[in-house]
């Protein structure tokens, strides 16, 4: 008996039944079936070694695919376990995932301390092991043995994952001595890893619970050829280089204070100036668009969010009720703005003449993050999202959400992001607990967004369980200037919340409908905004949005008031800068101008005083020679004309 395979390139072939993975790649052709890893089977991955029993569409996964470094770099995370178990004997083992760039494994070493002399030792055995190519070998086991196998090892991380599974339904894994509990997949065999590198160690609680004892978290990297390695490390100093946080101290943008509050950033006057000319300039493309500004409450009554639904899906996260001293009276800090913009909509009866109607907000919205996941403005609890809510006719929705995409566009290209994918987050086929409302309107909104990104001819790539709770969405991964993705601007279709608040519209047969609500935030939040730009440009900001665009440097106290001239009238031409009139040396002002990564720096002396002159130098880019102050005015205000 045959099955018949459908490839991506659209072609149907047949198979006996049975049939793997490692079977199908080499009868396309030999070089890939060298470079195979895994495969995908209906959406799902497996391991080549995998019988297909029904016919099925396939894709062979390599080191090119993401479902290939990901099915990688699990397999290099057992093969690190293998490598401990070696080194450490009794070591327990938590959980041990691949991440976007590496792995990690959680894993309890007992009275151990580990430091840079055991990394190199670990990464050393597993160099040594991957050279055994041994098999990564699948079996199927009961409840009751696999209880059995971590009972004997005395491992109660594993017994406790093992607890919360279904017998019939439980694999282990085997490369080498090493076992572990794993429904997979991996790739054929550790000969694959040529290139290993330890990257760092971290505590975390076992299943992020505080309550929980702290592991040791072991994070690693590896690649199939070394040269891919070195091109990682060499990113990783780079990325150091222009961490936000490191950065954002340096050039004085942002700071934190623990009386304040952890994960509550403080904008310092020169990250305020960069901030705010980013909301003015989508302010003024908002306006062009057809937005109106609204402001609402930092807090809302608790039964807003009830309503809305973000009660019940995000109440744990969240920031605990504030009570007041009336009775029941209870408000929360707001975890999303769309509640606050439903109740505006409510305020007047709208006809369908009316609509679309688009409101705007810098709305600041504040998430109870766990203290381990907070990352500089990356991960923030209290932070600012450039957010809207178009509420529109059901024949509006394309039109509306083709126009967000070009507003989401001309961010991306004023900025310098031109590496980017449009990825569609669709509900979880299986959990579908986690959103509300009726399937019908679930894949209207979810094709809605697909044909909207068809027309406007953007990559798209399709990911299950990303959507929020209310609706699918279209969410852009950006790529930055050192290749790492992150995902700023979102678009979503809602038509959940508008039937949760009773929205309604009187249509031209004079009945009452209900609109469509669409959500955007082009920025996603200006706080995660920023660290992205930080790193994108390595702190070298677009003239236009420089806090500081130049520095007057005298070379003497001599000239500090032709220097004091100069900075007085660049102020009054609306030029953002500082005046240097230290007791220093030129040569120590122009480096920390230059450490500053300011634009321009205009040093004067005896013959820029006596002649109106400035001698201009450019961040970067060192003597520029003399000119006319005038004609440097000029010539700057051509180059800082924010983007239309």
């Amino acid at each position: 008996m045959n099955v018949k395979i459908s490839l991506p390139d659209g072609s149907v072939r047949e198979y006996p039944q049975g049939v793997k993975g490692s079977e199908i790649a080499a009868s396309i052709s030999e070089g890939l079936a060298r470079v195979s890893l895994a495969i995908e089977v209906n959406g799902e991955i497996w391991d080549l070694s995998r019988p297909i029993t029904d016919d099925a569409s396939v894709r062979i996964l390599t080191w090119n695919d993401a479902g290939g470094k990901s099915t990688f770099w699990h397999s290099s995370a057992h093969l690190m376990a293998e490598a401990l178990e070696s080194l450490y004997p009794g070591v327990k083992f938590g959980i041990g995932p691949a991440i976007e760039n590496g792995f990690y494994y959680d894993v309890d070493l007992g009275d151990k301390s580990f430091g840079d002399d055991d990394l190199l030792a670990v990464e050393n055995k597993m160099k040594e092991l991957a050279k055994k190519e041994s098999i990564y070998n699948r079996k199927d086991v009961s409840k009751a043995a696999a209880i059995d196998f971590f009972t004997e090892k005395k491992d109660p991380y594993k017994l406790e994952l093992i607890n919360g599974l279904d017998d019939g339904k439980i694999t282990f894994y085997q490369q080498g001595n090493f076992v572990d509990l794993c429904k997979g997949p991996h790739i054929p065999h550790t000969g694959f890893i040529k290139a290993v590198k330890l990257l760092n160690v971290a505590g975390a609680y076992w299943r992020g619970n505080e309550k929980n004892k702290m592991l040791t978290r072991l994070y690693g990297i590896t690649f199939p050829k070394q040269k891919e390695l070195e091109e990682y490390l060499h990113v990783l100093e780079e990325a150091k280089k222009r961490d936000h946080r490191k950065l954002g101290r340096e050039l004085e943008l942002f700071g934190f204070s623990e009386k304040v509050g952890m994960g509550l950033p403080l904008w310092l006057p020169k990250g305020t100036i960069l901030r705010e000319r980013l909301e003015q300039f989508m302010r003024k493309a908002q306006v062009k668009a057809g937005y109106d500004p609204v402001v609402t409450p930092h807090i809302g009554g608790k039964s807003l969010y009830v309503t809305s639904g973000h009660y019940e899906k995000y109440g744990k996260d969240s920031f605990q009720p504030i009570h007041t001293p009336d009775q029941d009276e209870e408000f929360l800090l707001k975890p999303m703005n769309c509640p606050h913009h439903c109740e505006i909509y409510k305020l007047k009866p709208h006809s369908y003449r009316d609509l679309p109607i688009r409101l705007a907000e810098f709305g600041t919205v504040y998430r109870y993050e766990q203290s381990g996941e907070l990352h500089g403005l990356t991960r923030v609890r209290g932070f600012t999202q450039d957010d809207a809510h178009i509420f529109c006719r059901p024949d509006q929705v394309k039109e509306e959400f083709i126009k967000v995409i070009d507003l989401v566009l001309k961010v991306f290209t004023s900025l310098g992001f031109e590496n980017y994918t449009a990825q569609v987050s669709l509900r979880d086929p299986v959990n579908r607990e986690k959103y509300i409302g009726e399937d019908y309107l679930w894949e209207k909104a979810e094709r809605e967004i697909q044909e909207a990104a068809d027309e406007k001819g953007l990559k798209t790539v399709a990911v299950k369980g990303e959507a929020a709770f209310y609706g699918p969405k279209l969410d852009f991964m950006v790529k930055d200037a050192l290749g790492r993705n992150w995902q700023l601007g979102t678009i979503q279709v809602d038509y959940q919340l508008p039937q949760r608040f009773a929205l309604e519209y009187v249509g031209s047969d004079n009945q009452k409908h209900t609109p469509v609500m669409i959500h955007r935030a082009p920025f996603g939040s200006l706080e995660r905004f920023v660290a992205v730009l930080i790193e994108h440009c390595a702190g070298n900001f677009p003239l236009w949005l420089a806090p500081d665009q130049i520095a007057v440097l005298p070379i003497s106290e001599r000239f500090n008031d032709y220097a004091k001239l100069v900075y007085e009238k660049l102020k009054e031409q609306d030029i953002r800068g500082l005046l240097d009139d230290r007791d220093e040396k030129i040569g120590r002002k122009i480096r920390d101008a230059e450490t500053k990564k300011i634009p321009y720096m205009l040093v004067v002396g005896e013959r820029e005083a006596k002649e109106g002159m400035v001698a201009l130098r450019k961040h970067g880019h060192g003597d520029q020679g003399s000119i006319p102050l005038d004609e440097f005015v000029n010539r700057f205000k051509i180059e800082c004309a924010a983007p239309n």
